[in-house]
């Protein structure tokens, strides 16, 4: 039986939060998250960048460590999911990769680190986060996915992963075709469609096309689709969400404050009437000023509306290069002033 919004409501003043609950048999139930029990799954964690990386820059798998260190650290900021960005050529063992970090080891050591986390009661969303069409290297972000590679991809990893229902299939990081406009007609058909579009060299793999390939192989997971402009419009989500004959797919969206949708307004015209009918995953957020004024307000917008979201990133960066969220990884992370605001946030929330 579902549990009642007054249970729930019951249960958070009691002390009981969403990241305590069961996410075995997670799935898309109308505009919620729930678990087998038909419990409503609220997701709160961090990316950890370097997977998409270090294997194609060939020096390594990750970057930090990928152990129960890592764990650890996400357990001590109360996080109940964790986003790992993938590398296709590193998957697929192609275009040149080093072999000691690709093909079957790349794919074992994103299993052992996958099943770290799951083994330790969290989500694992995979995200296709680095892309190249052809013989190209995959060593950036690309505007879309690829028919030469981007399908094949999908059909590994989701044949991989099909067991698994603590793990989510985000399909792409970050789409902008059409140049990136925030929302274009044209733009929202390729994102569905792919084929020729407008300022890409390459044939595009459309959204469906992912999606097909993804259930192709059986796969029930949970999939994110993110929208135009680096997944931070949704205005067009609605009118052009594909098909999933699971019909088990949510949103994925990203917030930062140099974002275009940077004011509660417009995350509420784009963002909310999405939420009404579909579940959404904030998959990145953050802010590139060091500090947490804008992730403060954010977070708090989307706990009114019952978001998931995962900041970006749980990494020892410099945050003048980009959203850090800690210093180190001493004793759980010794989190930056941004990531102080968002560590203290997830002590708190419900």
């Amino acid at each position: 039986m579902a549990m009642s919004r007054a249970l729930l409501v019951m249960m958070l003043v009691a002390g009981v939060t969403c990241k305590e609950y069961n996410l075995t048999g997670l799935h898309v139930k109308d505009n919620q998250f729930v678990n087998q029990a038909g419990q409503e799954v609220i997701l709160r964690g961090m990316d950890h960048a370097g997977s998409e990386y270090a294997c194609v820059q060939g020096w390594g798998l990750f970057d930090g460590p990928y152990n129960q260190t890592l764990i650890d650290g996400f357990k001590a900021w109360k996080a109940n999911a964790v986003r790992l960005p993938l590398n296709e050529d590193c998957w697929l063992s192609i275009n040149g990769i080093k072999p000691e970090y690709s093909g079957s080891n790349y794919q074992d050591a994103i299993h052992k680190i996958a099943k770290l986390f799951t083994d330790a009661g969290m989500v694992v969303i995979l995200d296709l986060h680095w892309t190249a069409p052809g013989g190209t290297k995959a060593t950036g972000q690309q505007p879309m996915p690829n028919m030469d590679h981007s399908v094949d991809f999908w059909k590994s990893v989701a044949a991989s992963f099909k067991d698994y229902d603590k793990i989510i299939f985000e399909l792409f990081n970050e789409p902008y075709p059409d140049g990136g406009q925030w929302d274009s007609d044209n733009g929202w058909k390729c994102w569905r469609d792919g084929g020729s579009c407008n300022g890409l060299n390459f044939q595009a793999a459309g959204m469906q096309t992912l999606v097909n390939a993804v259930r192709s192989t059986g796969a029930k997971n949970v999939i994110l689709l993110g929208g135009l402009a680096w997944s931070n419009s949704l205005n067009q989500w609605l009118q052009y969400k594909p098909t999933d004959s699971m019909n088990n797919t949510g949103a994925s969206w990203h917030s930062y404050n140099f974002n275009y949708c940077s004011q509660q307004s417009c995350w509420d015209s784009s963002v909310g009437k999405v939420k009404d009918k579909y579940p959404i995953v904030t998959t990145e957020f953050g802010e590139n000023d060091c500090a947490g004024g804008y992730v403060t307000s954010l977070m708090q917008w989307m706990d009114s509306k019952q978001l998931s979201y995962l900041a970006w990133t749980f990494n020892n960066w410099d945050c003048k290069s980009g959203p850090a969220l800690i210093k180190d990884y001493v004793n759980g992370g010794t989190p930056t002033n941004y990531g102080q605001a968002v560590k203290s946030h997830y002590a708190s929330a419900v």
